[in-house]
């Protein structure tokens, strides 16, 4: 086994052990806010063995935890993405093993019968704890990672803008402990300009050289238009000299969704495949996320705006709020609010123009309120009328809409749902003066895989996003 794999397996074993105890430390927690804690009323009188009972079940529903976690691979290694990222697939895991675990002790009939109030109190108290634990984990496998050396030289078949895409993704990803040893070219095309030109080793005709040196520890080819046979021979070639082979499809560059497969009498259909927000049923429970939330975030951000807009106030000449005309879903126009983060004369010589960094047109509190995403609050109401939702593609000005339909591939497309206050794009630092079409690649990949907990995740990460707020 190489020592990146003893890493991995020693990291998961300290995550199993750590998650035994932060689930039976949130059981026990749950049973002595349920009997000593006061708050809640002891009816039928507490039991005598009452800690030896619940201790007992704690540590048999502990193992049921960690087999649930098996299954839904949170031991997975190495694990990359942000920490915010991960809080919805834990939160299921912790729900799920509650539920099992009362269906457990309910099957085992204990005298005197587990309380319900303890399931109901450890599904606030067992996801607080695991979740605190898996933070404290991740912030030491991460800097551990960071610090440690890189165990895994990455070759990457392509110059194009995709290569490029691959090798900043490696970079920002320490969990997996890869470095980018080069780039080979595989046609005469200029390289993206974000690939350094010393890192360009050569052409494709020359991966024979690196892989019998063994200077290399995986192969990621990004342009897949070498052919069928030509590709063929390279996984042939990197599976004689032992080094782990990936490529990036086609499609990639396209569209994210499954394919689905019809049939015409005897001729065959390839196409796309439905996606979530097609079906009803979604379409309702996403609505039911918007209204529910919305009447949340007015309550809690009401303060907040109020105080906002006394500064904007004072801080220079005209209203607090501001109303944009917007496309949303299936390009019907709406007004978008805003808090006003710049002078009222902002556009009056320049016309729609994207905001860019330092931009003069900001006033001093706008830029505050821009970099924390208060100045979006007020779209909370938008998402309540039913204009907006709490996540999807950002919505776009109709003098872009116009221009971008013409020039970019698919982009209508990403109107097909309504837009959002916060997207999968944005909280990825794709917003402002940045690419348009990477853009519509992460707006797409939220369509075509939408669900809640992916909302829900946008939604936490929605918090720590400040990348190119400006």
């Amino acid at each position: 086994m190489r020592k990146k794999d003893t890493t991995n397996v020693l990291i998961s074993t300290t995550a199993i052990i750590a998650d035994a105890i932060a689930v039976f430390c949130g059981l026990a927690l749950a049973t002595k806010i349920r009997f000593d804690s006061g708050l809640i009323p002891v009816v039928k009188g507490r039991p005598d063995n009452l800690w030896s009972i619940y201790l007992a079940g704690s540590a048999v529903a502990t193992i049921l935890f960690l087999f649930i976690f098996r299954a839904m691979n949170l031991y997975v290694r190495p694990q990359t993405g942000s920490f915010p990222s991960k809080i919805p697939r834990l939160i299921r895991g912790c729900a799920t093993g509650v539920l099992f675990a009362a269906a457990l002790g309910f099957l085992m009939k204990t005298e005197p019968p587990f309380s319900a109030a303890v399931v109901v109190i450890s599904l606030a108290t067992i996801p607080f704890i695991v979740i605190t634990e898996r933070y404290i984990l991740f912030r030491i496998e991460w800097n551990m990672a960071r610090h440690s050396r890189t165990y895994n030289q990455v070759l990457i078949l392509g110059t194009d803008s995709t290569a490029a895409h691959v090798a900043r993704t490696l970079k920002k990803e320490p969990m997996l402990r890869s470095k980018v040893f080069g780039f080979l070219r595989t046609d005469f095309a200029e390289p993206d300009k974000d690939i350094p030109a010393d890192l360009i080793k050569g052409s494709i005709d020359e991966l024979t050289l690196f892989l019998s040196n063994n200077q290399v520890d995986q192969v990621i080819l990004t342009n897949s238009t070498l052919g069928h046979d030509r590709i063929v021979q390279i996984i042939l070639m990197c599976e004689r000299s032992l080094v782990t082979f990936n490529m990036v499809p086609d499609l990639f560059r396209i569209m994210t969704s499954s394919m689905d497969v019809q049939s015409l009498d005897d001729i065959p259909l390839l196409g796309t495949g439905q996606w979530p927000l097609d079906l009803l049923w979604n379409r309702v429970l996403k609505r039911l996320e918007d209204i529910l939330g919305s009447i949340i975030g007015l309550v809690i951000s009401a303060p907040m705006v109020t105080v906002a807009a006394i500064a904007i106030k004072k801080g220079s000449p005209g209203p607090v709020f501001y109303g944009q005309v917007r496309c949303g879903e299936k390009g019907k126009q709406f007004t978008l609010y805003k808090l006003r983060t710049m002078r009222v004369d902002a556009e009056d010589q320049t016309g729609p123009v994207f905001t860019k960094e330092n931009d003069p047109r900001t006033t001093k509190i706008g830029v505050w309120l821009r970099k924390h995403n208060i100045d979006e609050l007020p779209q909370l109401w938008n998402v309540l009328k039913g204009n907006m939702s709490l996540v999807g593609p950002r919505p776009e000005r109709p003098h872009f809409v116009e221009q971008f339909k013409e020039d970019i591939s698919r982009y209508m497309r990403r109107h097909a749902s309504k837009p959002g206050m916060s997207g999968w794009a944005q909280v990825n630092g794709l917003r402002g003066n940045t690419s348009i079409q990477e853009r519509i690649r992460y707006d797409l990949y939220y369509l075509e895989n939408w669900s809640l907990a992916f909302d829900f995740k946008i939604l936490i990460k929605t918090l720590f996003a400040k990348e190119n707020a400006y």
